[in-house]
């Protein structure tokens, strides 16, 4: 049996380890989680009501995140060089400016040859070691780029490249945010960049990133967050939960609720039964799709569980997503999904850390640069002064 043969299975398997694990770690959580989805159920039992209060739950994120009203945004100024090609993709490193003196780092994935007409998709990555240059993720950007879409890998703030201010700063869930709205801005901007086709997907922060972009932006068409969608956990970062916005001016939310703003656009949840989203498929799933029935698109929302796996991007988790992006965002599969439902991983080439930086001696950080975490804090302090 596949993955496909169990896509739609609403109710998890677990092992008799994971049982013991459930129990333990969630009796309380789940409780807690379970009686505010019943009370934030009440909130919107029509499109209308729904509709209404997911407008007071954008501008409350936006507002708490100093992005309301939504920033000016200034010119991009993007660098993109090094360029290295491989069968079916080339990668090459890129920077732009966010705002004026501060740049978003990342590696960006085309296909070869490159199509007409090209799907986007950004790809944030959650807290692993190596940040974008962890292989997992490099096996979802050139996969997906050798599927015949742009693929964006960027980092997060105080990752790899990104080294003008500490990841855990008091505003550096604005600074994430604003970031990937920018970062939107720039693939959509890329030859034949096709902006029906656009595609948002990371795990654990990265799966934050991605729910949250497409919470605020509707130029995001689809969303695969992995291991991240929770009740009663909003990510135990300071990126994550360091801003007061699940909770402002007329509404108080969760991360299961800022999920279900997606709706009716096209989303996957992937959970594992090891982490906090162990208890997606029969809580926050039915939750979110409850949101997805105002609109009549209850086939829109999918729940893909793996029990026993351990919190991170693995082939099991890719694979899902893959064929999730390929429905919806019309990629090619020939050549690359296997018989059996898996995907061919072989084509791709994992770079080391040092292939991928971005500033190196023929194209340094420019010396307009921010300096220092108090200038990068005080920039994005004042956009919400403006």
């Amino acid at each position: 049996m596949t993955w496909k043969d169990t896509i739609q299975m609403q109710a998890p398997t677990y092992t008799f380890e994971d049982k013991v694990y459930k129990w333990a770690l969630g009796f309380r959580f789940r409780t807690y989680g379970e009686q505010n989805l019943k009370k934030l159920t009440k909130l919107a039992r029509t499109k209308e009501k729904w509709e209404a209060r997911k407008a007071i739950i954008r501008e409350g994120i936006l507002a708490t995140a100093g992005l309301w009203p939504l920033p000016a945004k200034t010119p991009l100024n993007p660098v993109v060089h090094g360029r290295r090609e491989y069968k079916g993709y080339a990668v090459e490193n890129a920077f732009f400016e966010s705002i004026p003196g501060f740049f978003v780092t990342g590696s960006l994935y085309s296909p070869v040859p490159l199509p007409r007409s090209v799907p986007v998709v950004l790809l944030p990555h959650g807290h692993f070691k190596l940040g974008r240059c962890e292989p997992d993720l490099q096996h979802l950007a050139a996969t997906i780029a050798r599927m015949g879409a742009y693929a964006f890998a960027y980092d997060m703030v105080g990752y790899n490249d990104s080294q003008q201010v500490k990841h855990d700063n008091p505003r550096a869930f604005q600074m994430q945010l604003w970031d990937s709205i920018r970062a939107l801005d720039l693939v959509l901007g890329l030859p034949c960049a096709d902006p029906s086709r656009v595609g948002a997907s990371g795990a654990s922060g990265g799966g934050t990133q991605a729910f949250m972009l497409a919470a605020v932006d509707d130029r995001v068409t689809a969303t695969a967050p992995a291991v991240m969608v929770s009740s009663f956990f909003f990510g135990g970062c300071i990126c994550e939960s360091g801003m007061p916005i699940h909770k402002g001016k007329g509404y108080k939310t969760n991360n299961a609720e800022i999920a279900a703003m997606t709706a009716p656009r096209p989303q996957i949840l992937v959970s594992t039964s090891t982490d906090w989203s162990r208890f997606e498929p029969v809580l926050e799933y039915p939750f979110i799709k409850k949101h997805y029935d105002l609109y009549g698109a209850g086939d829109k929302i999918e729940q893909f569980h793996i029990p026993g796996e351990r919190h991170k991007y693995g082939p099991s988790k890719r694979a899902p997503v893959f064929d999730f992006f390929a429905r919806h965002l019309r990629l090619l599969t020939d050549g690359i999904e296997k018989a059996d439902g898996s995907w061919d991983m072989d084509g791709n080439v994992i770079e080391t850390p040092e292939a991928m930086s971005v500033f190196t001696a023929a194209h340094p950080r420019p010396s307009s640069a921010l300096q220092g975490d108090d200038a990068v804090i005080a920039a994005f302090a004042a956009l919400a002064k403006k």
